[in-house]
């Protein structure tokens, strides 16, 4: 198993997940040039929304494909028939909740998860979604899916490949953190950057 295609978020196009190759195993894995991918990172359009009592389905176009994505709400019931004593809120249902909430017809997010078949369909199973203000990021995404495919991705899995393919999928992760960070907290909250 690659261990970079399979731990990390790749960044892809919707064409190309709609292309991958599905093995039928048991959970279904999914190939790329021979190389599993699980975790991806889309960007695109919310053109569909559908809000049930446990998830939310929408559907995101990037300008290459459309992917129905979901966003499973159901935390707060699981937390819900927990102790009723219990004052503590559950925070990974208040975020699924929030998340949920930006998702609205017409605007631009950028979502990450997992990739999951149902119904004999790729569905991605949302991790996190975040609402892009800047116009510019699906343009950047695609230039970002396009070097990384050409430099990381489609490479050839030989051992040389794949130890430059970690160390800039190392660098790619770190960098990714840090700009989080600072969209986050904001450079002059971080008393260790000068």
């Amino acid at each position: 198993m690659d261990p970079l295609l399979h731990l990390v978020h790749i960044k892809i196009l919707v064409a190309d997940l709609l292309s991958l190759t599905v093995q039928q195993t048991s959970p279904p894995s999914f190939l790329r040039r021979g190389r599993t991918v699980t975790r991806v990172e889309l960007v695109g359009i919310v053109v569909s929304r559908d809000r049930r009592e446990k998830f939310l389905r929408f559907l995101i176009d990037d300008g290459t494909g459309c992917v129905p994505c979901v966003l499973w709400l159901n935390h707060q019931y699981l937390n819900a028939n927990a102790s009723s004593a219990s004052s503590d809120s559950d925070p990974t249902a208040e975020m699924a909740l929030k998340m949920s909430e930006e998702v609205c017809l017409g605007t631009l997010v950028r979502v990450r998860g997992k990739i999951v078949m149902y119904r004999g369909a790729i569905q991605i199973a949302v991790r996190d979604v975040v609402l892009e203000k800047d116009p510019n990021a699906e343009v950047l995404h695609w230039l970002q899916c396009v070097r990384l495919a050409k430099e990381c991705y489609d490479l050839s899995s030989s051992a040389q490949g794949v130890d430059i393919i970690l160390q800039r999928g190392h660098i790619l992760i770190m960098f990714q953190a840090i700009v989080m960070l600072l969209c986050t907290c904001g450079a002059n909250k971080l008393p260790w950057i000068l």
